[in-house]
């Protein structure tokens, strides 16, 4: 667990565990001698662990939970930790008023529910609704262009309780979710995917969801894309984008699979490419300055 004070706001870093994730069989775009070139460079090799990261944002009149994570979908061993880190943190489930969700994919989406039901009784989701659109629609329930139906099975297994309760907010465009939450679309990873920009006493964090899945790869060489992804090409002109942009503005930002706990700031290199900065731990009781 790791807290992070946002102006009012607090916002607590829950993890869902890591997945180990096959990039040579993921990746695309690129040459798995480029791909293994930059994990070295990294420290890492391939299979990597990604992050599943979620945030709880403690607005001290709302309490509003940013991603759910995997729940049960992945199987044992493979995420599902969110409930037991969010009571670690002390919080239960029905304490939820909101939850939002970058996009429906079963990492952000699976722990919605747990056999069939309702996880966060008292929650409203908030989800961009061209996801809604594309990922519910009966239509493409068996997949689309390619997309395996997995993705559809899994979100309507997700998403459907919710929306039998009236519990879904599907929104358009930028949008005011509540006081100081504000959602960005930043589609290309998904039709719906979406930012949620958080501001309190002139502090700010972005929470950017799947801009980015890989550190190593993505940032120094934004073109990689990833079979994940519903439009390659738009998702990398967005990821560059978003990433210059950030980097000009020296924003904070939290990703749903950067390192555990995934927050930090993009920096523009001379040679080209970006690089993640983690922001400094800090554990003490006064953290004025």
């Amino acid at each position: 667990m790791y807290q992070y004070r946002i102006g009012d706001f607090q916002v607590t870093a829950l993890s869902d565990g890591t997945v180990p994730q096959n990039l040579h069989a993921l990746l695309t775009n690129i040459k798995q001698a480029e791909v293994d070139a930059l994990l070295h460079h990294a420290f890492l090799a391939n299979p990597v662990e990604v992050s599943i990261n979620a945030y709880l944002i403690d607005t001290g009149s709302r309490l509003v939970l940013v991603e759910v994570g995997a729940g049960l979908l992945f199987g044992p061993g493979n995420g599902g930790k969110l409930l037991g880190n969010l009571k670690a943190a002390g919080y239960e489930p029905a304490q939820i008023d909101d939850i939002l969700l970058t996009h429906i994919h079963a990492d952000h989406s699976g722990g919605l529910t747990a056999d069939g039901k309702v996880v966060f009784s008292n929650a409203t989701v908030h989800v961009g609704k061209p996801d809604v659109d594309f990922f519910l629609n009966p239509a493409n329930a068996n997949g689309v262009d390619g997309y395996d139906k997995q993705y559809f099975q899994q979100a309507v297994a997700s998403l459907t309780p919710y929306v039998k309760a009236g519990k879904v907010h599907a929104f358009s465009g930028e949008t005011q979710i509540l006081p100081g939450i504000k959602a960005l679309p930043a589609p290309g990873h998904t039709p719906g995917h979406s930012f949620y920009a958080l501001e309190s006493k002139g502090d700010s964090i972005t929470f950017i969801g799947d801009i980015v899945h890989v550190a190593a790869v993505q940032f120094p060489k934004t073109a990689i894309t990833i079979v994940y992804d519903v439009d390659p090409k738009h998702a990398a002109s967005e990821r560059e984008t978003q990433f210059a942009g950030f980097a000009a503005k020296r924003s904070l930002v939290a990703g749903a699979h950067l390192p555990y706990p995934g927050i930090g700031h993009v920096r523009a290199e001379q040679s080209g490419g970006y690089t993640f900065v983690p922001v400094d731990f800090i554990d003490r009781t006064s953290t004025a300055k």
